[in-house]
């Protein structure tokens, strides 16, 4: 009798999950055929900046675009060895033929994050100063974290379509929740006995948070974007079967026709832009982190 129970029960609700999965998808495209375009248009400045930024660093003089590379690593890192590192990686990707499509990718993965940025960090103070609402928003990041990357995939192109805009909203949707995990986690970290010095000295909420809380959350914060980017560029690289250009369409069309070389000097090159952004963006963290030692005392 329990057998026959257990054989049963896998298609107990199977009726009804499918039900559901109709008028889900059904009342999903028919917002997607209504109000598709709006949505689409209502990114039109993010296209336009990505486009920009895209141009910039595809149509500008390579040794222009390579300077300035190496000057933002300089500046932020003050190490020789990681500038002497990107200047190699730049010259062996430039060498091999993948400079445009590298430089698509870093536009993508600066835009994309700018934008994680943009959204991420307030939510991150808000998460920061209301119990409440960190409580509403951890589940929701729980599962951006855990849910598979193609997954974002399917709403975006059934809403957007295929393309550039589509992609971005991809990106930034599974990269966001680290910058606003470790925003919520460096505000909350700030030592209480500053916050009642600066309350002591009169200080409004507003200063509070500008000149004590984010100076001092600024190392962790740090830390987010570093996954936030890391983040960024391997999901760049899933969202070239959405039209996403960049060093991921050539690893995709290696795997369709089999070409092991190009997937993997790609893949390489990939690695080596990985490679740049986490030492830079760490090297930064390190060297805020230590400054604000200092002035702190």
């Amino acid at each position: 009798m329990a057998s026959d129970w257990l054989d049963e029960f896998p298609s107990m609700g199977a009726d009804q999950l499918s039900a559901l999965r109709r008028t889900i998808d059904g009342a999903f495209r028919s917002f997607s055929r209504e109000y598709g375009e709006a949505v689409e248009n209502l990114f039109n400045p993010l296209r336009e900046f990505l486009i920009a930024s895209e141009r910039l660093l595809t149509q500008s003089p390579w040794p222009l675009v390579l300077g300035g590379i190496v000057l933002v690593a300089w500046l932020a890192s003050r190490s020789r060895r990681i500038v002497l590192g990107t200047i190699l990686t730049l010259l062996l990707i430039g060498y091999f033929g993948m400079w445009d499509d590298t430089m698509k990718t870093i536009s993508m993965i600066f835009v994309c994050t700018v934008v994680a940025l943009a959204v991420g960090l307030p939510i991150g103070v808000a998460m920061s100063h209301w119990d409440r609402l960190q409580r509403v928003i951890n589940p929701g990041l729980d599962v951006m974290q855990t849910m598979p990357s193609f997954v974002y995939l399917i709403p975006v192109v059934m809403l957007l379509g295929i393309g550039r805009v589509a992609g971005m909203i991809a990106v930034v949707v599974y990269a966001i929740p680290p910058v606003i995990r470790f925003t919520n986690l460096g505000i909350r970290l700030v030592d209480r006995d500053l916050l009642e010095a600066a309350d002591a000295f009169g200080s409004a909420t507003w200063q509070k948070m500008f000149h004590v809380q984010l100076p001092l959350a600024l190392p962790t914060i740090m830390a987010g974007i570093n996954q936030t980017i890391m983040l960024s560029l391997a999901m760049v690289v899933v969202a070239s079967m959405i039209g996403v250009q960049g060093l991921g369409q050539p690893v995709l069309k290696a795997i369709a026709n089999q070409y092991f070389t190009m997937g993997m000097f790609n893949g390489l090159a990939i690695v080596g832009i990985a490679i740049i952004f986490d030492r830079v963006s760490q090297t930064y963290g390190k060297r805020l982190q230590k400054h604000l030692e200092v002035v702190h005392g």
